[in-house]
């Protein structure tokens, strides 16, 4: 075994997906790009995420708590890394990157067409948004796009590495 730097431990433990969290507030929507999330209850579904307090979205999260959760297939990697790599304080992301939306029915965040799925949340805990950034968020719709088959995600590795989903294997599991 080799010694690895504490900076570098997230890079192991980053199984999620990318996904795009859009937020709606004070008659402007945003994007923001996530990889920091995961599943902490089936159902009612819970997703816990980090949104950094530096982020344009923080604001609009904590304030309208409510967004939406886009998950885009890797045909969407590049934008979804254009979308990361600027703010929303000072750029239209939706327009600048020519992202094609469609109002969901829950929340006042928009959907994402392009991806193959969406989640309209909204906030259910924030105990540890001020230690911590965390957010728990609970699923109140799902859509998915059945045009998209098979949809592959990309997953964020650190110092722009990213891996693309592989093989399904299925195995024997008590998990319905």
């Amino acid at each position: 075994m080799k010694e690895l730097p504490l900076s570098r431990v997230y890079r192991l433990l980053e199984p999620g997906p990318v996904v795009l969290l859009t937020t709606a507030h004070k008659g402007r929507a945003n994007v923001m790009t996530m990889s920091w999330h995961m599943m902490v209850e089936f159902e009612p579904p819970l997703v816990a995420c980090i949104v950094s307090s530096a982020n344009h979205s923080f604001a609009a999260l904590r304030a309208t708590k409510e967004c939406v959760i886009a998950i885009p297939a890797v045909a969407l990697a590049s934008k979804a890394v254009q979308v990361g790599n600027c703010s929303g304080r000072d750029v239209d992301k939706f327009e600048a990157f020519g992202l094609a939306t469609a109002p969901a029915k829950r929340v006042a965040a928009p959907l994402m067409t392009e991806c193959f799925a969406n989640l309209e949340c909204k906030v259910v805990d924030t105990t540890l948004v001020g230690k911590f950034n965390l957010f728990v968020l609970e699923v109140l719709k799902a859509w998915t796009d059945p045009a998209q088959k098979k949809p592959k995600t990309f997953h964020h590795h650190g110092y722009g590495t990213f891996a693309v989903d592989g093989e399904t294997i299925k195995l024997k599991s008590r998990m319905r």
